[in-house]
């Protein structure tokens, strides 16, 4: 036996659970490690320090001071490049801050391999056992109870041995079609154990590839698309990917099919794109006689609009009815599953052996579509003009469009007016997640950064959405990790959301005597600008239209020049 086997030999007898988890998570590819600890983490602060020493691989650990950034950054990151990191937040408290994100992440189809630490089982005579007055209230009788309808997958490190199986396996789960985020406890004690001559040699758990739509089911579609004289495609995801937003842009063109895109959580087709119909698609689905809803949750609005009775919907993606939506039922006459690129080159190829599309029906389709989306687009120029009063976020929006240039990552957390900055290019815009938790948007927008560091970030957010971020945690991230971003606050002093909702319930109600202002007022304002002052970066307010484009200009230099800004605009909307 050579000396350097026999190193290798004693040091498996001593490596701790641990050890084998973190060792695990940069064998699959995890990069980066994003923590918040409590007094459950020593084993996992040893493990991280003892690999540096040894020079074993792992991934970067760092400390984010609040659970609900840490998951939003790995949502991010995983956004812009398509791998999954690790998220570890302490026992249950931890936990319960990391649900409002997790939730986001579920609904978005995004993988998470979130971790938390659980009271040691043992009460004495174990290493980690409990040392701590707070070890007693902090144990749950199920701990995982409280997220497991935000994940796919929960479990929990019984055995030291196991601690790199259990990684392998949340990320085949994670990984699995749909995508979304699994958890895992890890006992303090259990970290702490020697995983001794249990020890196994890691085995390969490689997730299935996405499903494949049938052949069937393909040829019946493209037959309903042959026979159509007003078809539409509804999105909000097909641009999840690159692939996917290529296929859409080519299958548009070639089969002149409008392509609507309604709460978009992605740049799903080039605003420049000659069958790109806008964003509203309630007055084509009023008059389609054939829809379908591309990666898209909700299409329309029943309690608005239905579309014609005997107009036929196919609805496709990776999960097509939605089976983790309680309550969903759009009209379905097909349902077919795959990515959006599978699922279009699957169609292309029927329709070419069915003959195609008479190229005069796509040219008159094209041409209508140009034309229509020629109306609104002076109506939407016409919207982001220089306002004479109140700075309106249509004007914030097209500012913005100016300002960042095409190649910048805009995170949008609801205020951005897309009309007014129109993105031609895939993986530029992201949007919140369908499940609405709000918070998410500077986080996320961190994680891109990290993922894409030569990228101007910028996020867009209203005051309320600020606000649940978290701020100091996050500005305080951007410094001590060097990833400065953008941010722009539109500042109206209201949660939107809330006065719309009532304003559409009760539009001359009691509540219409404040404007509908009741349980959604946020006068008066902070001021925000001074808040990423602390973590040394540029803070600017705005309060008249005709500041604001230089006020951007000076931030996005800033930030270039590797220093956050935030830009905190006072508007009315």
């Amino acid at each position: 036996m050579s000396h350097g086997t026999a190193k290798a030999e004693a040091r498996s007898r001593v490596d701790s659970a641990a050890d084998l988890f973190v060792q695990a998570l940069a064998r699959v590819g995890v990069r980066y490690f994003f923590a918040n600890g409590g007094t459950d983490f020593p084993p996992i602060a040893e493990a991280f320090a003892r690999a540096a020493l040894d020079g074993t691989p792992s991934p970067r650990p760092m400390v984010i001071p609040h659970e609900n950034v840490a998951v939003a950054m790995a949502h991010g990151s995983y956004m812009i490049d398509g791998q999954p990191q690790a998220v570890m937040v302490h026992v249950n408290v931890g936990t319960a801050n990391t649900i409002n994100a997790a939730l986001d992440a579920s609904r978005d189809q995004t993988p998470v391999l979130l971790f938390a630490g659980r009271s040691p089982y043992s009460e004495r005579g174990r290493h980690g056992t409990r040392t701590r007055y707070i070890h007693w209230a902090q144990e749950m009788f199920d701990q995982a109870g409280m997220i497991r309808e935000a994940v796919k997958w929960d479990y929990e490190l019984h055995l030291p041995e196991q601690a790199g199986e259990i990684v392998q396996r949340a990320l085949q789960v994670a990984m699995t079609s749909p995508r979304g985020p699994t958890y895992v406890t890890l006992p303090r004690d259990v970290l702490a154990e020697a995983v001794g001559a249990h020890a196994v040699a890691p085995q390969p758990l490689k997730p299935p590839a996405a499903p494949r739509p049938d052949p069937d089911d393909i040829a019946t579609l493209a037959g309903w698309l042959r026979q159509a004289q007003r078809p539409l495609i509804v999105t909000a995801s097909a641009g999840r990917t690159e692939a996917g937003f290529a296929a859409l842009s080519t299958f548009a063109e070639r089969f002149g099919i409008p392509v609507a895109v309604f709460h978009p959580r992605f740049q799903n087709i080039s605003a420049e794109h000659p069958l790109f119909a806008g964003y509203d698609p309630a007055p084509l689905v009023a008059q389609a006689d054939l829809i379908l809803a591309l990666d898209c949750d909700v299409p329309w609005v029943p309690a608005v609009q239905t579309p014609p009775a005997d107009c036929r919907v196919a609805h496709l993606g990776e999960d097509p009815a939605y089976v983790r939506y309680p309550m969903r039922s759009f009209r379905t006459d097909l349902a077919l599953s795959g990515t959006t690129a599978a699922l279009l080159q699957a169609l292309t190829q029927a329709l070419h052996d069915a003959g195609g599309i008479d190229p005069q029906v796509v040219q008159a389709r094209t041409e209508a579509c140009v034309e229509r989306t020629a109306a609104l687009r002076a109506q939407w120029r016409q919207a982001a003009a220089n306002p004479a009063g109140a700075i309106t976020p249509e004007w914030i929006s097209a500012c913005i469009a100016e300002a960042v240039g095409e190649d910048a990552i805009i995170v949008n957390e609801y205020p951005l007016r897309q009309p007014q900055c129109p993105q031609t290019r895939p993986n530029t815009y992201f949007g919140l997640s369908p499940a609405g938790g709000l918070g998410w948007g500077l986080g996320a927008a961190l994680g891109a950064k990290l993922a894409a560091p030569d990228r101007l970030v910028v996020a867009t957010l209203g005051d309320g959405a600020y606000m649940f971020a978290n701020p100091t945690a996050c500005h305080w991230v951007s410094e001590a990790h060097a990833l400065p971003v953008l941010t722009v606050i539109f500042n109206n002093a209201l949660y939107g959301a809330v006065r719309n909702s009532t304003k559409a319930m009760y539009r001359d109600g009691h509540a219409a005597g404040d404007a509908h202002r009741m349980l959604a007022e946020l006068s008066p304002s902070p001021r925000f600008e001074h808040a990423v002052e602390a973590s040394g970066g540029l803070g600017l307010r705005v309060e008249h239209a005709d500041d604001l484009p230089t006020a951007l200009a000076q931030a996005v230099a800033a930030v270039r020049g590797g220093r956050q800004a935030l830009v905190n605009v006072i508007c009315e909307y």
